[in-house]
């Protein structure tokens, strides 16, 4: 099983990133994905999720107004379209996925957000 972030880098304050999480060795389609960040010095929390389907999609309410999260399910890819890039948002950001009975957590991808 892998889940692979992607798309992290250094961006200005109001600018825009588009993470990607590419995902093998499970049913991708059948998972619920996530995107968490861990800030320095702080706990990861939980920045978007999005139904196996897609049609359903939940967002931290800090959020809700500047990112996207999506996914493309014949691709085995989640995405996480990132406006307005606060230096607030400076973190790791990682991919999760999630089952009623199984979970994955991918590696990390570092978004730095210069004020």
């Amino acid at each position: 099983v892998q889940l692979v972030a992607s798309g992290g880098g250094l961006v200005q304050s109001g600018g825009s990133l588009r993470l990607s999480c590419a995902a093998s060795g499970f049913t991708f389609s059948n998972y619920f994905m996530s995107w968490y960040r861990q800030a320095p010095g702080k706990g990861r929390e939980l920045v978007a999720e999005i139904s196996p389907s897609g049609g359903s999609t939940n967002y931290a309410d800090s959020m809700k107004d500047r990112f996207t999260i999506s996914r493309l399910n014949a691709k085995n890819t989640a995405y996480l379209q990132m406006n307005s890039l606060k230096p607030e948002d400076t973190a790791v950001y990682f991919c999760y996925a999630y089952s009623s009975t199984e979970q994955y957590w991918g590696q990390g991808t570092q978004v730095t957000v210069s004020s």
